[in-house]
């Protein structure tokens, strides 16, 4: 009957596109996250906490009915009161509701906010790319001058660099408005000509609902083609041609090496004019550490004001997977308190307490293991200070601190450890 019963178990796996974030990973998490929120302080951005859930509607007109995100990739379902709902494949849509709903136009000095959380999408799991996946989102409302592109591409920029990732790129283009963007589909249908049957489906598709798109591409037969097309940039108006060429001159007043790429036009409908990525080249195949663009008509078409808007989006994986190796962020733990004796627990509870109160990170043996087995434990934990308390330092009311990188070791009086640790902790950070 076990042998049986053994059988039948079946470990529960996590969905395929989803991953467990592991303690060993976290501290690269953290520093991206921490570097992230300190960032948009700095730069002005309050932070906006969104539902993971929305109306279907949201994304289907602000993200854009042709988007391989709403054709393909949505977790769209009826909920049980009947409404059609998605897990939100991208932030910007309800920024822009919570933006609107909320009135933060009034309520915020600038209209800049932020978001950190996960969104969802129905797609083909690789490195740096899941089903489940976290973005730090940035869009700032009402400001149509360029030299908030040129802050907000060198915010973009500011923050890669902190990240300590070296190897980063700078590229940007114009997709013009709505103005010149139609002579320009135009363009590209009247140069595919026949050419668009010896397309891959997708972009056959593309040309029916978004030619620009077609530049998003990644199947390499169709490469040939595609690099034949016209570019962009040679069908923009002239205030459009003002605003670009105005854009590059504050990116190169801040110093801010970039390349104009004609292929860059983003995957989303909604983009108008200003279009900008960070690509690392240590990232795979999906190399886009960051990126976004302006989108002045988003904002009226979700039911808002006629404001225009612009933000970027950064993939917290990639960013993960492009820090230094070396990057190691918090949860250090700073001591390990070691309980000598059966009389000596208590205190070491007591003592453990005191010093998470005064902040530090502290761990202790729950289980009343002998001394020899909690040291072992001490050195698994990676602790910066064994701490021990036997009967002799219960007598003279110190503790006993061992430095474990160097096994040297020396006593302090129990009412200023805290304190002393502080002070030892300040100067090796």
């Amino acid at each position: 009957m076990a042998a049986a019963t053994q059988r039948t178990k079946r470990v529960i796996h996590g969905i395929r596109g989803t991953r467990d974030i592991l303690p060993l990973e976290v501290d690269r998490w953290r520093r991206v996250e921490r570097v992230a929120r300190s960032v948009c302080d700095r730069y002005g951005y309050a932070e906006v906490r969104t539902p993971v859930i929305e109306r279907e509607e949201l994304f289907a007109k602000g993200t854009g009915e042709s988007t391989d995100i709403v054709q393909k990739e949505m977790y769209v379902f009826t909920d049980k009161g009947g409404e059609r709902v998605t897990l939100r494949p991208e932030a910007t849509p309800s920024m822009v509701r919570a933006f609107v709903e909320h009135g933060l136009e009034q309520a915020l000095p600038f209209a800049k906010i932020y978001s950190l959380g996960p969104m969802f999408r129905y797609e083909r799991p690789q490195k740096g790319r899941y089903r489940q996946f976290h973005q730090l989102d940035v869009e700032v409302f009402g400001i149509s001058d360029p030299a908030i592109d040129g802050e907000v591409i060198e915010m973009a920029a500011a923050f890669i660099a902190e990240l300590g990732i070296q190897t980063a790129e700078l590229v940007i283009n114009s997709v013009g408005c709505t103005g010149c963007r139609p002579r320009f589909s135009q363009a590209l249908l009247d140069a595919l000509g026949k050419t668009v049957q010896d397309l891959c489906g997708d972009c056959q598709r593309r040309v029916k609902t978004n030619p620009l798109r077609i530049f998003d591409c990644k199947v390499q037969a169709d490469q040939p083609i595609i690099e034949e097309l016209p570019h962009s940039e040679d069908f923009l108006c002239d205030p459009c041609r003002e605003h670009f060429a105005e854009v590059r001159r504050h990116l190169e007043a801040y110093g801010l090496q970039h390349r104009v790429s004609h292929r860059l036009v983003r995957g989303l409908d909604y983009y108008t004019r200003t279009t900008f990525e960070v690509l690392g080249g240590e990232v795979g195949a999906q190399n886009a550490l960051l990126g976004g663009g302006r989108y002045d008509h988003l904002v009226k078409h979700l039911g808002g004001p006629d404001r225009p808007g612009i933000g970027f989006a950064a993939g917290l994986e990639r960013l993960v997977l492009a820090l230094p190796e070396e990057t190691r962020e918090g949860n250090v733990v700073d001591a390990f308190v070691v309980a000598m004796g059966e009389a000596s627990w208590t205190a070491a509870r007591l003592l453990a307490r005191d010093l998470r109160r005064a902040g530090l990170i502290v761990l202790i043996d729950y289980e009343g293991r002998s001394s020899k087995s909690q040291m072992k434990r001490a050195n698994r934990s990676r602790a910066r200070w064994m701490l021990i308390l036997g009967e002799d330092e219960l007598a003279r009311e110190q503790v006993t601190v061992k430095e474990m990188a160097t096994s040297q070791q020396h006593a302090v009086g129990r009412d200023i450890v805290a304190t002393e640790l502080l002070k030892l902790r300040a100067r090796q950070t």
